[in-house]
């Protein structure tokens, strides 16, 4: 469970989440993005423009990281990030398709670090 592999994916998806988070909680935009169109852009500003949703998710996101990054829970946090993963590859299958490349990263690295994890959620099936 804690080989050199596992420690980089974990590392990696943990500093993603971090990055991800903080930049919907203080709105750091450094990195050229790109401008979600069409119905991602309406389904975007509807959930800006409630005030605290993109907000929430930021903090669940800072929140997993931090967990992944100091090696703590770990795969109670993998199992969190599962709906959020699920959630933004699914947005970007069919709103925002330009993005779908980083959502499958993450999804991918949640997977194998749920698989390296698999004993602990094994219980859960019986």
């Amino acid at each position: 469970m804690n080989s050199t592999f596992t420690k980089i994916l974990r590392i990696f998806l943990g500093l993603g989440l971090l990055f991800f988070g903080l930049s919907k909680m203080i709105n750091f935009n450094f990195m050229p993005t790109h401008i979600y169109t069409g119905d991602a852009a309406i389904f975007i500003d509807s959930l800006s423009n409630t005030g605290y949703i993109l907000k929430v998710i930021g903090t669940f996101e800072i929140f997993v990281g931090l967990l992944l990054l100091i090696n703590k829970w770990v795969p109670f946090a993998l199992l969190l990030l599962a709906p959020i993963t699920l959630n933004v590859l699914l947005f970007h299958l069919f709103m925002d398709t330009p993005g779908l490349f980083v959502a499958l990263v993450v999804v991918v690295l949640n997977i194998v670090l749920i698989y390296k994890h698999w004993k602990v959620y094994r219980p859960l099936f019986h």
